[in-house]
């Protein structure tokens, strides 16, 4: 539909990533604003190199868009898989990371970057991701955490896609007694550290959920808060994706469920970390031979 709207403002660089994001970095030195759209790894681990020094050195107003980022791609194996992301490119200065939930917070991301333009990365799903928020976000509510729902006994802080599980695992806690608050972290990087401190502290138990490595992700940063302010609560549960390559194939909701991502699974450990008893068929069926780390 672009392509057809506005063909001088549609570049197809074919399988050369490495090219297209050269290709972007020089659009943006001579005043555009150019958006790199394709397959999430590959617009990232494979033009690394680019991503760094093209465009994060010189600060160049490039959007990179990753679509089907986590286990979206499950049913191509690791190869589709991008797990690792946020791990390695948090870590290039200049460069902001979002991991939009759905429609609403992608549209917020880009209001975002149309106002201020720099080096980004957006991190999106495959398609068909739900609109959670009651309140659409903004540009300036997409900085935040984003509460979707209250509660007094613990917290659970989500980002990307998998928030959809994590809405619901919220939901299935409560049938079994757990009044469980939920936040949406759509800005990863720079994360508003003054605002999750503020929030961590009035909860004593803190779960992350993420698809993404339990390596490096947003968990990770949240420990890394957490030290760096001598914050002595709250205890921090994460659920990710283990340091492993997943090699079955199958849909994303399969994958999930293989790596404990499936909201059933989430709640039922959840429940195991807390020491609660409870009826297992408030969780669904399967009971994982596995806790969170």
């Amino acid at each position: 539909k672009f392509k057809t709207a506005a063909p001088g403002r549609f570049f197809k660089c074919g399988v050369a990533e490495q090219n297209m994001m050269g290709v972007a970095s020089g659009l943006a030195m001579q005043g555009f604003l150019p958006f790199v759209y394709t397959i999430a790894p590959f617009c990232t681990a494979r033009c690394l190199e680019q991503i760094r020094i093209d465009v994060a050195y010189h600060n160049l107003p490039v959007t990179i868009i990753g679509v089907g980022a986590g286990l979206s791609y499950a049913n191509l194996g690791p190869t589709h898989h991008s797990v690792d992301d946020i791990s390695f490119l948090r870590s290039i200065p200049n460069l902001r990371i979002f991991n939009p939930s759905g429609p609403d917070e992608l549209e917020a991301c880009l209001e975002l970057v149309e106002r201020h333009p720099g080096p980004t990365y957006i991190r999106m799903g495959k398609k068909g991701e739900p609109s959670l928020h009651k309140t659409p976000p903004n540009a300036a509510t997409i900085k935040n955490p984003i509460s979707l729902k209250t509660g007094r006994d613990i917290c659970l802080l989500s980002s990307g896609t998998i928030l959809a599980e994590a809405f619901a695992a919220s939901q299935l806690l409560k049938e079994s007694g757990i009044d469980a608050a939920l936040y949406s972290l759509p800005m990863v990087k720079p994360l508003p550290t003054d605002e999750i401190i503020e929030m961590i502290k009035k909860y004593s138990f803190l779960v992350v959920i993420e698809e993404h490595s339990k390596i490096g992700g947003i968990g990770s940063a949240l420990s890394e808060i957490i030290t760096d302010h001598n914050i002595h609560k709250p205890r921090l549960l994460k659920f990710g994706v283990p340091d492993q390559f997943i090699k079955c194939a199958g849909s994303q909701k399969y994958a999930r469920a293989q790596v404990g991502m499936s909201a059933d699974l989430l709640c039922k450990q959840i429940l195991i970390e807390l020491g609660d008893t409870f009826n297992e068929n408030n969780c669904g069926d399967s009971y994982p031979n596995r806790k969170a780390s």
